[in-house]
């Protein structure tokens, strides 16, 4: 086997306030997050999004210490996974590859053109799959791979998803069971497993398999915690007017404080690493709802990180995929029915869910509002906003 490479795939986020402004500008000037019928279009609304927009996201990041940690904690990710690969006798060259913040995933696939990289396994951040977050990256390194001869002589295996391997949900349950015994009566705390939304059309028009993944997750985690306590499945992040997936994290909350719970441990399942939608839209968003309905015991279980055993079950994978059967980008990017993704209708603007965009809903409401006047051509413009 030649010289072996990991890029890690994940979606990047601003890590100083000045950052907050171009971050948004590359999200949205990114047609899978908002395809437009007018493509001229997108990056003159990106600015006025990212220009509009940037001094609330500013005081949102605030809020958690001025800037996202997602590249320093990903960056000790990589790190501890070369370690544990050595340490297994494989040397490997760990990348990291953002989606719309430094390093891009452009400059990582650079430097391992430069590393002469032979065998590289491409692995997202991202347990469960989903057309807009592993999807959306596999669709880029697919056009980066046929736009350049260089790269196809690179022997690279992509893993789509891996929410249910051993060490991932042993992981998490093993943080879970942490905090359950800080409380006097663990047994009777309510597990909340909160994941991030996708709109329903992903699930029942483009056949993403996101949801299916993540209701197979949580049961496979409650089913190594191996304790009595009840646990509810819920979706923050919604943006936009469309249906996302249900229950909304805030609304179960509340039914859950009606029906006399008073400890709630909270698990952010779909995140690997700490960021702005679990320091902020959890700890302090959710934490508020929970407390103004009456839930006092707020207990939120920290996301894996560089959890030891969820560390090794990385290498495993790495070690797995580089003797298993190749999966191309082309084998994983398409969801099971084979539809349009992102209408180009003008009723059917996509909005797509991404890790860090909770800062960008109220953008994405006044986006919406500026464009629908654009197209009606109707009076003047106003920017509206909820939280």
């Amino acid at each position: 086997m030649g010289r072996v490479g990991v890029l890690l795939l994940n979606l990047g986020g601003p890590e100083q306030l000045d950052d907050v402004r171009p971050f948004l500008f590359n999200l949205f000037a990114d047609p899978e997050i908002i395809r437009l019928p007018f493509p001229w279009l997108q990056r003159p609304l990106a600015w006025l999004i990212s220009s509009s927009r940037a001094k609330q996201s500013q005081e949102n990041y605030q809020q958690i210490g001025g800037g996202s940690p997602l590249r320093r904690i990903t960056e000790e990710q990589a790190d501890a996974l070369k370690q544990v690969l050595a340490d297994k006798g494989t040397e490997a060259n760990i990348y990291i590859g953002m989606r719309y913040w430094y390093p891009f995933t452009e400059e990582a696939v650079a430097q391992i053109k430069r590393d002469g990289i032979e065998n590289l396994v491409v692995l997202p951040l991202y347990p469960q799959f989903s057309i807009s977050t592993s999807g959306s990256s596999f669709r880029l390194l697919e056009r980066l791979w046929l736009e350049d001869p260089a790269l196809q002589r690179i022997v690279y295996t992509a893993i789509p998803s891996w929410y249910n391997r051993p060490g991932y949900t042993e992981a998490m349950a093993d943080l879970i069971a942490q905090e359950l015994d800080k409380l006097e009566t663990p047994d009777q705390a309510h597990i909340f497993f909160s994941a991030h939304g996708v709109p329903v059309s992903y699930v029942e028009e483009a056949g993403d398999p996101y949801q299916r993944e993540i209701e197979h997750c949580t049961e496979l985690i409650m089913k190594s915690l191996n304790r009595p306590n009840p646990h509810t499945l819920a979706y923050q992040s919604r943006v936009g007017p469309v249906e996302w997936l249900q229950p909304y994290t805030e609304d179960a909350i509340e039914q859950l404080a009606e029906q006399g719970v008073k400890d709630l441990v909270v698990v952010p399942i779909s995140f690997v690493s700490e960021h702005i939608e679990t320091l902020q839209e959890i700890d302090i968003e959710y934490r508020e709802i929970a407390e103004e309905a009456g839930i006092h015991g707020f207990h939120r279980v920290p996301a894996l990180n560089t959890h030891p055993r969820f560390i090794a079950d990385m290498a495993d994978m790495v070690t797995e995929a580089l003797e298993a059967p190749r999966q191309l980008f082309s084998d994983v990017v398409q969801p099971d029915k084979k539809v349009k993704i992102y209408p180009q209708e003008r009723s059917a603007w996509g909005l797509t869910p991404v890790a860090e965009v909770w800062n960008g809903r109220l953008a994405m409401v006044g986006f919406l509002a500026l464009l629908l006047e654009l197209v009606s051509g109707r009076g003047p413009l106003h920017f509206v906003g909820i939280l």
